[in-house]
């Protein structure tokens, strides 16, 4: 498993990770042991795209179908900040 991102990485979750949305306060979440991080709507769009078959780069294509603007750049660094923190993990380098 590679920790560089690159647009033909097949970013998932890791194991240890959930994706959730909490009910009472209408917000998506990402779920660590002994944390949770509020996501706003692009990053949890982006994480639901991480299956693990998809690449960076169709993730970006499938992100600009649904948002106006949408930088390559952005989605990287979104995503290189969660794989060095060890939520998402690269496949298909």
């Amino acid at each position: 498993m590679s920790t560089a991102l690159q647009p033909s990485s097949q970013p998932r979750l890791a194991s240890h990770v959930r994706l959730g949305f909490d009910r009472a306060r209408k917000q998506y979440m990402l779920q660590v042991p002994e944390s949770a991080t509020v996501l706003n709507l692009t990053g949890a769009t982006t994480l639901h795209l991480c299956d693990g078959r998809r690449t960076v780069a169709e993730i970006v294509e499938k992100l600009r179908d649904r948002y106006d603007h949408v930088a390559d750049d952005d989605v990287a660094n979104f995503l290189a900040r969660l794989v060095a923190k060890r939520w998402v993990e690269l496949g298909g380098d």
